[in-house]
């Protein structure tokens, strides 16, 4: 897993925090100094919890299991979208949904509606509703789509949660609380940070230092699906080899048997021919 670069995070301006007086007291730690009024963020602990968190992120995604990303603002949802798209992550960009993760069941019958209206499509029966009923169901499926078109495939909680910005976000940081599940997130001096299990002290407002963070947590990702498939096709090889030495071995011990059983049979005729030969041979004398 590559580490992540001091000058890049430099570069990108992750180390640039919010104004002196709009500080949370809990990101001191990770407070390096104050210029011109502006905190500056320690871009060394920075890499230490980035690394951290991207190597959690690894082994959860090594798992098979699900991490949810959220980013709502503005400057924030183009990039994770375009980041976590290709790992097949779940996410949302667009507004969060209370309850979406502490009652997910009722969220799961909406997208499981949303579901119902594609097979109404498909087989036709949408044609043979009247025109202002095919209209709303467009309209309901719309909606659907918006808010949760891109957590379809998730069928249930997800192992994490990511999120760009936790004052943002606190609802969804809440709710994960609550059902003890890890909280990610890029926290920025301006936030609490005692709520999430992996800080990533950096700026959550710069369009560069997002997308630089979550191009470091989307290879994680990718890296651990990767690890995953490549022990799975491993795993598939050696079992697949042992069914061949299985059957080879079952093949040759058959054919011993069957070897065995032709030279007793051909033993039992030579025996029975010599006992009548020498039947025969009796006789005669």
């Amino acid at each position: 897993m590559a580490r992540a670069n001091f000058e890049e995070l430099l570069e990108a301006g992750v180390h640039f925090g919010h104004l002196k007086r709009k500080w949370n007291p809990y990101m001191a730690p990770y407070i390096f100094t104050e210029k011109k009024g502006i905190h500056i963020l320690d871009l060394n602990k920075t890499i230490a919890h980035l690394d951290e968190a991207c190597a959690a992120l690894k082994q959860i995604a090594k798992s098979g299991k699900k991490i949810l990303f959220v980013a709502t603002k503005k400057q924030a949802k183009d990039i994770l979208e375009e980041r976590i798209k290709p790992t097949r992550m779940p996410y949302i960009v667009e507004r969060w949904s209370g309850g979406m993760l502490t009652n997910f069941g009722t969220i799961r019958k909406a997208i499981r509606k949303m579901s119902a209206i594609d097979k109404m499509e498909e087989d036709g029966t949408m044609k043979t509703l009247s025109k202002r009923e095919r209209l709303q169901l467009s309209r309901t499926r719309a909606k659907l789509d918006k808010n949760y078109g891109t957590i379809a495939d998730m069928t249930r909680v997800p192992a994490a949660v990511f999120v760009i910005d936790v004052l943002k976000e606190h609802i969804a940081v809440k709710e994960a609380n609550k059902l003890n599940i890890p909280t990610f997130a890029m926290v920025d001096t301006n936030s609490d940070p005692r709520n999430i299990d992996f800080i990533i002290p950096s700026n959550d407002d710069a369009t560069k230092s997002i997308d630089t963070i979550m191009s470091k947590v989307s290879a994680a990702i990718m890296e651990g699906l990767e690890e995953r498939k490549a022990s799975r096709d491993k795993a598939k090889a050696t079992k697949d080899g042992k069914d061949t030495k299985d059957a080879k071995d079952a093949k040759d011990a058959k054919d011993t048997k069957e070897a065995k059983d032709a030279k007793d049979i051909n033993d039992a005729k030579v025996a029975k021919a010599a006992a009548k030969e020498a039947a025969a041979t009796e006789e005669d004398k």
